[in-house]
């Protein structure tokens, strides 16, 4: 008699935002198992780290790895502290904006397949989206695609035979349709943080890129978003 076969596990980078949290919950739904990386790469908020520990923790993560890598030491960001964070601008103008830290996806998708490969498991998540990402350069398929190439060529499992995959279930998916998967599975989104400038109590900006975003696609989905000042600030309106 044989004993029931585990589930396959999968390292998912966290990162506290809807994106990270709705992809981790549709590959938990889909059957995998779940590990969780959270890199504290320079940025100038603590915020969405405390919302990762949050998120790991509804998703029931097996494990929950902060790892640190400051990447603000080589600079090049405005989210780790390299010029402003531009606000009102159109998160859909061309090129590529100054939040964009350089290569930092294939830093952390490298430290994920490193620990992945420890781990004896093949698969890792990434909610990456290339339709509203601001335009950067490593959220695209193209991006994914030469990850995976290079995970095979580059690890002693992949030299072995074993097939990486880099899952990025978001990826052709609008900020609305992400929202209203996470939606339909129950998911909490006030655990969740988006913003790239917080006050210091941690409230978002309304302003930056990533809360345009995010603003935009819960208008569009049809739902109120929990971190919403009008979410919180709900009064009855006085008797005449």
């Amino acid at each position: 008699m044989t004993g029931a076969t585990l589930a396959p596990l999968a390292v998912v980078l966290l990162s506290g935002g809807l994106d990270s949290y709705t992809a981790a919950a549709l590959m938990r739904a889909g059957g995998y198992r779940l590990t969780a990386l959270t890199v504290r790469y320079g940025q100038t908020h603590a915020v969405e780290i405390e919302a990762a520990r949050r998120v790991a923790a509804a998703l029931s993560v097996e494990q929950h790895v902060e790892l640190e890598v400051d990447l603000a030491a080589f600079g090049g960001s405005a989210l780790t502290g390299d010029g402003s964070i531009p606000t009102d601008e159109d998160p859909d103008r061309d090129g590529i904006p100054p939040t964009y830290v350089p290569a930092r996806n294939t830093v952390l998708l490298s430290l994920a397949l490193a620990w992945a490969e420890a781990l004896g498991a093949t698969d890792l998540v990434v909610g990456v989206n290339a339709l509203d990402y601001s335009g950067y350069p490593d959220c695209r398929p193209e991006f994914v695609a030469a990850f995976e190439q290079l995970a095979a060529v580059a690890t002693r499992d992949g030299v072995e035979g074993a097939r990486f995959r880099v899952h990025a279930p978001l990826i052709t998916l609008s900020k609305a349709e992400i929202i209203q998967r996470g939606i339909a599975l129950g998911l909490d989104y006030a655990l969740t943080h988006s913003c790239y400038a917080p006050s210091a109590d941690g409230q978002p900006c309304a302003q930056c890129d990533s809360c345009q975003l995010r603003a935009r696609g819960f208008a569009e989905a049809g739902v109120v978003d929990p971190l919403a000042p009008q979410a919180d600030s709900r009064v009855d309106a006085p008797h005449g």
